[in-house]
C-alpha cells in the first residue's frame, strides 16, 4: 500500500482516485458482487437499484460527495451507481455479514492516541489504499481504507479522528451511509462538529469513536435514531462489534458473533495493563494530570493490537479454517493515531507481522 495523494475541485479527487486505483475498485466490486449474493441473495446490479434509495439522503447533507464519486465513476470508466453501491456495501451487506475490528482511545500526557485493528474479508486485503485528501474547503485528511470508498478511518489536521467498529443489524433508516459519515467526520473542524454528524442521524447501526487531538474522546453506537455514546472510562474508550449503550440496546437488536465479548474483556485488560504501565491516574475523564512516565508510543500500541491471546479473544485476527467461510475476519490493516501530534502510523496485513508499514502526516511524510 502506496500513500496517494488527493487535490482540486471534488470532482478531480474523485477521477484520480478512479484512474489511479481502477484496477483495485473494480476487483473490490467483484468481491462485494459475490459477497451480496451469498449474504442477501442480490447480483451487483440488483445492489446497485437497492443502493440509489440513498442518494436522496447524501443529497440532502453532504452533496459534495456525490461530485466525487461521479468523478471516481468516470475515473474506471463505470457509473455512478457502481461508486455509490461500494460506498453503501455497509447497508447493503451488513444486516447478515459479521465485520470484525477492535478499536480504542487513550489520553495520556496531553496526547490523544486513536487505534483499532480493521479487520474484514481476506479478499479485500489487496485493495486497500491509503489516501492524502486536500479538499475545497475542507480539512485536508487521511483516509485508510477501501478502494473506491470515501474514506473509511483516519485523521485530520485540525486533530480530528475516527474509528470504526462494524455492527451487525437488521435495522437500516434514514441518514448518511456509513462511510459517507465517516467522510464527513473527517472533514470536521472540530470535536463538536464530528459528534454533530454522528448524532444526526445514519442509515445503519455502527460505532464511531471520535476523538480530537485536544483530549476529547467518545464512542457513538450510531444509527438512524438518536445515539448510544459512550464516555471514556479512566481516559479510555474500547470497543468490538456489538451494541453496549443502554439508549442504543432499547431501540437495536444487534447479531454479533461471540468472539465480539471475548475481545471486548481482552481489550479492556490489555488496557488496563497498559494503564497500570503508564501508571495513568485512575479516575473518569477526558484528560489526566501530568506524570512522569514516558508515552505509550506506536510501537507499544501496535504491539496490544498484536495480542495472540489464544481462542476467541485474539485481537490480531489470523485465518481459521475451523470457522465458516463466511463468517471469518482476518486483521488487514492496523492504525495508530497521535492525534495531538497529527500522526498516523498504519500497518498493512497483521500488526504482528505486517506487509509494510507507513508513517503519514501532513507535513508531507
Amino acid at each position: 500500500m502506496q500513500l496517494t495523494e488527493l487535490s482540486g475541485s471534488r470532482f478531480d479527487i474523485g477521477l484520480t482516485h478512479g484512474r489511479l486505483h481502477k484496477a483495485a475498485i473494480i476487483a473490490s466490486i467483484d468481491v462485494y458482487d459475490r459477497m451480496f449474493h451469498a449474504m442477501v441473495g442480490l447480483r451487483w446490479h440488483e445492489a446497485r437499484r437497492d443502493a440509489e434509495r440513498f442518494l436522496p439522503m447524501i443529497e440532502q447533507r453532504f452533496p459534495d460527495i456525490i461530485e466525487e464519486m461521479d468523478g471516481m465513476a468516470q475515473g474506471i470508466d463505470g457509473d455512478l451507481s457502481d461508486i455509490l453501491t461500494l460506498n453503501c456495501r455497509s447497508e447493503i451487506s451488513l444486516t447478515r455479514a459479521s465485520g470484525g475490528c477492535s478499536a480504542f482511545s487513550l489520553a495520556h500526557q496531553g496526547h490523544q492516541w486513536l487505534a483499532q485493528n480493521w479487520d474484514w474479508r481476506a479478499d479485500q486485503g489487496e485493495h486497500l489504499v491509503a489516501l492524502r485528501i486536500h479538499a475545497p474547503g475542507a480539512p485536508s485528511l487521511i483516509s485508510v481504507g477501501e478502494a473506491g470508498m470515501v474514506a473509511k478511518v483516519g485523521l485530520n489536521d485540525r486533530g480530528v479522528g475516527v474509528a470504526l467498529n462494524a455492527i451487525r443489524s437488521a435495522t437500516c433508516g434514514e441518514g448518511l451511509p456509513i462511510h459517507v459519515a465517516l467522510r464527513k467526520i473527517l472533514e470536521s473542524h472540530s470535536a463538536e462538529e464530528a459528534e454533530a454528524v454522528a448524532m444526526h442521524g445514519v442509515c445503519a447501526p455502527a460505532h464511531f469513536l471520535i476523538a480530537d487531538g485536544s483530549g476529547q474522546a467518545c464512542g457513538y453506537e450510531v444509527h438512524a435514531g438518536q445515539p448510544g455514546r459512550l464516555p471514556p472510562r479512566h481516559g479510555v474508550v474500547s470497543h468490538t462489534n456489538h451494541l453496549v449503550s443502554d439508549s442504543a440496546t432499547h431501540w437495536l437488536e444487534d447479531f454479533p458473533k461471540p468472539d465480539s465479548w471475548a475481545r471486548l474483556s481482552r481489550l479492556d485488560t490489555l488496557l488496563e495493563s497498559l494503564q497500570a504501565e503508564l501508571n495513568l491516574p485512575q479516575h473518569d475523564g477526558q484528560r489526566e494530570a501530568p506524570n512522569q512516565e514516558a508515552p505509550p508510543g506506536p510501537e507499544r500500541l501496535f504491539a496490544l493490537l498484536g495480542d495472540h491471546e489464544p481462542g476467541q479473544e485474539s485481537l490480531c485476527r489470523h485465518f481459521a479454517s475451523e470457522v465458516p467461510e463466511d463468517e471469518r475476519m482476518e486483521t488487514l490493516f492496523s492504525v495508530v493515531m497521535d492525534l495531538s501530534a497529527g500522526v498516523l502510523w498504519l500497518r498493512h496485513g497483521k500488526p504482528c507481522h505486517p506487509q509494510g508499514s507507513m508513517r503519514l502526516a501532513f507535513d508531507g511524510t
